[in-house]
């Protein structure tokens, strides 16, 4: 039975994981830089763990500065199939209250500064995004993250914005409007690239306040996300490790694992040998005669 092997990106308050044993620190530099932090590989239970702080550690790296591309491509470089993103939000609908988890299954971008993939300078792939997540992945996750004792609401969308100032309020009544469920700045960069490297996404969402467009709230308060972050992140670690447990061995029956087949539609003699090669981990089984 093949490996497994499961990427856990921890973003705010969520800077390490309880229970991972044998820990050994990597330092990786890749094509594309250097990665927020060191990434460290131990194991939980008999399930082989990779885990990389998002931030940096300290929480020194903006949303916008964030190398998501090399984040990414080291996580499949360290053999990541199974990829799980732990992200802060506020909640835009009453029923979605500061506490909850939420594992989010659509998206909407709203950033501009931001290098959405790993294609250009001579390759161009159109991956499909019309469903984000991986279902399976999504799935086992809520059901690790009730195990733990959340309250947890599965699906929904997640607005991601480029921030780092929060919302005014009326861009939150706007986006509102929108339909969405939650706001955060980070996770939708993570889809689009997990979706290029094949690999598995899926993000659990820790509900941190609601945005400014609740009549409760007199503006953001980073102290009340600090608070309600720390409760949140026991109940993620404790989620994390019953999901690592469920993975066990399973291999994977979803299609992530061929999410670039027929998405290159750059003539192959025309890829720069030298792009041909940069991106050989996640294109090579496609440039083959």
């Amino acid at each position: 039975m093949a490996k497994t092997v499961l990427g856990i990106i921890g973003g705010s308050g969520f800077y390490q994981i309880s229970g991972l044993e044998r820990i050994e620190r990597i330092d990786l530099e890749t094509p594309f830089g250097a990665p927020s932090d060191s990434y460290y590989r131990g194991a939980i239970g008999g399930v082989e763990v990779v885990f990389l702080a998002r931030h940096g550690k300290g929480h020194r790296i903006l949303p916008s500065e964030l190398n998501y591309r090399a984040n990414l491509w080291g996580m499949k470089q360290l053999g990541v199939e199974q990829l799980v993103s732990v992200s802060s939000a506020g909640s835009m609908k009453d029923e979605i209250a500061p506490g909850d988890l939420l594992v989010a299954d659509q998206f909407i971008d709203h950033t501009y500064a931001r290098r959405p993939s790993f294609f250009g300078d001579g390759i161009v792939g159109h991956v499909s995004l019309a469903d984000p997540v991986c279902a399976d992945l999504s799935r086992d996750l809520a059901a690790a993250a009730r195990a733990a004792g959340g309250k947890v609401h599965h699906g929904g969308t997640y607005l991601c914005v480029e921030g780092p100032q929060f919302s005014t309020r009326a861009e939150s009544r706007l986006y509102r409007s929108w339909g969405v469920d939650v706001i955060s700045m980070t996770a939708m960069q993570e889809a689009r690239l997990a979706r290029e490297a094949e690999l598995c996404y899926a993000v659990l969402v820790l509900v941190t306040d609601y945005d400014c467009w609740h009549a409760s709230v007199a503006a953001v308060d980073i102290g009340e996300i600090l608070r309600v972050m720390r409760l949140n992140v026991d109940l993620a670690q404790q989620a994390v490790a019953t999901l690592a447990n469920t993975l066990g061995g399973r291999t994977r029956s979803c299609r992530c694992g061929a999410s670039l087949k027929d998405a290159i539609i750059t003539d192959r003699a025309a890829i720069p040998a030298e792009v041909a090669e940069r991106l050989k981990p996640i294109i090579g089984k496609y440039l083959k005669a």
